[in-house]
């Protein structure tokens, strides 16, 4: 989004800010991004890494992820007007896609969607040829080293390896890089991304929806 323009939130608001209800406060009674804060939080606990597919897959989490996401991109200055489909960048991504899809179509927004292929360097979805796109996963951290696809590898810190090779066929552009959690410390995030193919670097804004040690010391 251009530096003169305004956002416009397509949801309710939500609080960005970082949790502090009590753990004892009743579910019914938080709002969205606290009740799906608790229930990552107990997802993760004691774990270095988790799919989070209790949750995302769960009536509880799946009701209120999308929406959850759209605002918080919002926030960051990235509303629907400004992104026309959102791709999942590993399996563990999907449920979170469909989610924010669903979610967009709730709020009369028409959002497509695609699936980074995993074993093929393609997409599985609508084409994105000219399209802007966010490409969104469900876990990315610098403390936690996940090689969760053939494409998708995150090291050294917020070096984030893709095969950009399938964004040039289709000549779509990234806008964006996201994840349901984030682990990457940084005051402003973004990420590096590097064409395996020919080496080239570019960075991108890291939108992440919570950070870890948010929820980890919610």
């Amino acid at each position: 989004m251009s530096d003169n323009q305004e956002f416009r939130k397509t949801g309710g608001v939500v609080n960005a800010a970082p949790v502090t209800a009590d753990e004892n406060t009743p579910f019914a009674m938080l709002d969205p991004r606290e009740q799906l804060a608790r229930l990552l939080n107990a997802s993760m606990a004691d774990k270095p890494f988790s799919e989070l597919s209790d949750v995302l897959y769960g009536h509880q989490g799946a009701a209120i992820v999308g929406h959850v996401v759209l605002d918080t991109l919002e926030e960051r200055g990235y509303s629907v007007d400004d992104f026309d489909a959102i791709g999942a960048l590993t399996a563990a991504a999907v449920p979170v896609m469909d989610a924010v899809i669903h979610a967009a179509a709730s709020r009369g927004e028409d959002l497509d969607g695609f699936v980074m292929d995993f074993v093929y360097p393609s997409i599985k979805g609508p084409s994105i040829a000219g399209k802007r796109v966010i490409l969104l996963d469900a876990w990315l951290s610098e403390k936690s080293y996940v090689q969760t696809s053939s494409l998708v590898t995150l090291r050294n810190g917020n070096e984030l390896g893709l095969d950009f090779g399938v964004m040039e066929r289709e000549q779509a552009k990234v806008v964006a890089v996201a994840s349901l959690i984030g682990g990457v410390d940084m005051a402003q995030p973004v990420v590096e991304i590097v064409n395996p193919v020919n080496g080239e670097r570019h960075e991108l804004p890291f939108v992440e929806i919570y950070k870890e040690n948010e929820l980890r010391h919610a």
